[in-house]
């Protein structure tokens, strides 16, 4: 009798990719994956690569490498028997940590779903950034899901940046200035660097903590004395993790590229040379990613979008790539860019400099009369830009008419003429298809020689702003179809609808003021748009905006194409800015394979590592915006120092349960009023309706409301700023008895946990050694 043989098992679909990757290729995380689920229970390294036919022993030891690597990425895991099973398969989660200054923390999954809740307990082995693998323990007082920690994958924080404390000598302590690293660290006698107490420094984490002893580390670098000019950039760069220098591999390959475009670039290349194609940025710019050109044709128009070719000249693996894909965008500092590739290329040869030649690759879109697109498409192009023109100076010659410049750029000023049409009419297309515009004011620090702020002043947006906008936002639409008719994985631009906690809180609120979303229970775009445009004139308008505002979720770059919920846009894609953003140069490579004939199958990248890209580039943009809100708020509360006593007038931007967040007007800082710098009575805070009212006054402090306030106290160490309410607003006729006076909320304020996290409920006092608060 004999004994049937086991099935053959079907070869690795990826055998090939694997094969052009590696010398001695084993089988890819994929088919190892696949194996695993059929197995249906967790197989040791030598099972899995007696089973996938990896018998000898470089292949064996290859294998061993791989599964560890799997296990660190969190796609395995394991046991205490040495078997590795999917982690799907255990009911554990990885994701990323982000800690709460108080020391509790969440879990964000990595494969979707809600944040998952650690307490204080489990984050005693944590810091902020880490990734880790938890399991779900249950459900805490508030009905979020609890979770407990399994196993830390990634450490993200190798050094801290904060102040030295030794008040006795010996040992000391690092108090970590990202408030986020809720743990100081321990600093052992004989390893300060030569630190004074009260200095900035750099500490190296020797030691990461654990649930037994908080981090240890040494001083490796004195920055030097708190509050001195620039600290505020440098101590933001180094508490963030923002790559700064240039690794020498990366100064060697940008040095090797020309200083201009060759001729052998130039073939195959459409020669767009002799189109007067200019780009349009702001005064101070100095990296020129796009320029543009209109035409009429017919009853419609011609435009063309053309963007830096980055792609040609930063490829895959390369050193300028992986150092593009760590800083995944530039970052701009108030006075200072720390740009994501070299100056060599960001303001030379990519840039699109006048009058040189320079390579791009150019969306070509065809509109008609009414701004609605016929058809699109992509080239590999050459360009020569005829003029670098200003927002300022296209604006003056557009809307008013200046006569001088319109004189002097008399060749270019039929096709931006043009420009302006087309914009009117996609500006149009815009409200037409409910794209939501809220109003707002962006500021710009205005420096004294000395480096300290000398006036914050707001940015004005003209009709050359906006048209550069909607030109492209056009481009990205265009290329985000085309990526998506051939199937290609690539990294969309997307926005969620809002979430239906946030929506149930919304509707409550609104209906409080007689407003309803006109499409109650899953509202679009238009829905809000509608309801902005409604509301224009009332006297709570900016109430209602901040609260629709706080509604939406945050953009993120995705390889699954949800559509951008806030530009009413059903496929979106950042295409237009690859000098400065990682995703936009993941495009261009996406169309360039398009254009050369290849297809999805054949790509590089696929859709896990997509994802991966994904998770990447939403970091480092929220990573480069949280490093600029920090080094701003450090100047501002700079700026505050000696105006303690001075009173100004402002607006509430945030309403907690222990205090007032308020804007003031004409100089755009913000501050916290305390619960007890209000005018004496006993406060309850309706988050529902964003206001505190007070319970023998019934006066009531809402949302965007106008507040004269005094500067009592600023806090450089903490970057905050106290004012007392000067409230000469008499309080209601009508008073209500104690108790009727104020519903309060059933919960808490849903969603983040504060949307000004440079302040805490209390005031209470920064850490103590050893990691205890004070």
């Amino acid at each position: 009798m004999h004994r049937s043989k086991p099935p053959k098992r079907p070869a690795d679909p990826h055998a090939a990719r694997e094969a052009a990757r590696y010398d001695r290729p084993i089988p890819s995380r994929e088919f190892i994956l696949e194996f695993l689920r059929e197995a249906g229970v967790p197989r040791s390294a030598e099972q899995i690569a007696r089973a996938l036919n990896v018998t000898d022993v470089e292949g064996r030891e290859a294998m061993e490498r791989r599964l560890a690597a799997m296990e660190r990425d969190g796609q395995v895991m394991r046991n205490r028997r040495g078997g590795y099973g999917l982690v799907s398969k255990m009911d554990l989660f990885k994701g990323r940590v982000t800690a709460h200054p108080d020391g509790y923390g969440f879990l964000t999954p990595e494969a979707g779903g809600g944040d998952l809740f650690l307490p204080a307990a489990e984050m005693r082995s944590l810091l902020h950034g880490d990734r880790a693998l938890v399991r779900i323990t249950g459900r805490d007082r508030r009905g979020r899901n609890e979770a407990a920690l399994v196993e830390v994958l990634e450490r993200a924080n190798t050094t801290v940046v904060g102040r030295y404390h030794s008040p006795h000598g010996g040992v000391g302590y690092v108090v970590p200035d990202n408030r986020r690293i809720h743990q100081d660290i321990l600093i052992p006698a004989g390893q300060d660097g030569g630190a004074r107490d009260g200095q900035v420094v750099i500490a190296l984490i020797t030691a990461q903590p654990t649930p037994h002893h908080q981090p240890i580390g040494q001083v490796v670098e004195v920055l030097g004395e708190h509050g001195a000019p620039g600290m505020e950039i440098d101590i933001a760069v180094r508490s963030h993790g923002l790559p700064h220098t240039w690794p020498p591999e990366v100064v060697e390959e940008a040095g090797a590229l020309p200083d201009e475009v060759r001729a052998e670039d130039r073939r195959g290349r459409l020669d767009l040379r002799r189109v007067p194609l200019v780009t349009i940025d702001g005064e101070d710019a100095r990296d020129f990613d796009d320029a543009v050109y209109c035409e009429r044709l017919g009853d419609g128009f011609r435009l063309l979008v053309a963007i830096a070719d980055v792609a040609h000249y930063v490829r895959p693996e390369s050193a300028l790539d992986e150092e593009a894909r760590r800083r995944g965008t530039s970052v701009y500092f108030p006075d200072h860019v720390i740009p994501m590739l070299p100056e060599a290329l960001s303001n030379g040869l990519c840039s699109l400099n006048p009058a040189v030649d320079r390579l791009c690759l150019v969306c070509e879109l065809f509109f008609d009369a009414h701004g609605a697109r016929r058809r699109h498409r992509f080239h590999a192009a050459v360009m020569h830009s005829h003029a670098r023109l200003t927002y300022t100076e296209v604006a003056a010659m557009l809307v008013d008419q200046d006569p001088a410049l319109r004189r002097r750029h008399a060749a270019l000023l039929p096709h931006l003429e043009n420009l302006h049409a087309l914009y009117r009419a996609l500006r149009r297309q815009r409200e037409r298809r409910g794209a939501i515009d809220f109003d707002s004011t962006e500021t710009r620090i205005v420096f004294n020689p000395e480096r300290k702020i000398e006036r914050i002043v707001p940015v004005a947006r003209n009709d050359a702003h906006m048209l550069i906008e909607e030109c492209m936002i056009a481009a990205n639409v265009a290329a985000a179809e085309y990526l998506l008719e051939r199937s290609m994985p690539a990294l969309y631009r997307v926005h969620a609808p809002p979430p239906a906690e946030k929506l149930e809180d919304l509707r409550e609120f609104l209906s409080g003021l007689g407003l309803a979303l006109r499409h109650r229970e899953t509202p679009a775009a238009k829905d809000y748009a509608a309801l902005l445009a409604s509301i224009r004139g009332r006297p709570d308008a900016e109430l209602i905006q901040t609260v629709l505002l706080r509604s939406l979720q945050l953009a993120v770059y995705s390889p699954e194409n949800i559509g951008h919920f806030g530009l009413a846009l059903p496929a979106y894609a950042h295409f237009t800015s690859p000098i400065r953003r990682y995703p936009d140069l993941l495009v261009h490579r996406a169309i360039h394979h398009c254009l050369k004939g290849g297809k999805a199958e054949h790509y590089r990248y696929d859709l896990a590592a997509m994802r991966t890209l994904g998770e990447e580039c939403s970091m480092t943009e929220r990573r480069a915006d949280e490093a600029t809100r920090d080094a701003v708020t450090w100047l501002k509360c700079d700026y505050m120092r000696d105006k303690v006593g001075e009173t100004y007038n402002g607006i509430i931007s945030g309403v907690t349960g222990f205090g007032l967040f308020v804007t003031l007007r004409d100089i755009h800082v913000e501050g916290l009023v305390h619960i007890t710098a209000l005018p004496n009575d006993y406060y309850h805070w309706d988050a529902i309706h964003h206001r505190l009212r007070g319970e023998r006054t019934g006066r009531q402090y809402r949302l965007g409301d106008a507040l004269t306030v005094r500067v009592m106290r600023v806090d450089l160490d903490e970057r905050k700023i106290d004012f007392e309410a000067v409230d000469t607003r008499p309080p209601p006729a009508h008073v209500e008895k104690s108790g009727s006076s104020a519903r309060k909320p059933a919960h808490q304020h849903k969603g983040r946990e504060s949307h000004r996290p440079n302040h805490k409920s209390g005031r209470k006092s920064r850490r103590g050694p050893r990691g205890k608060r004070r």
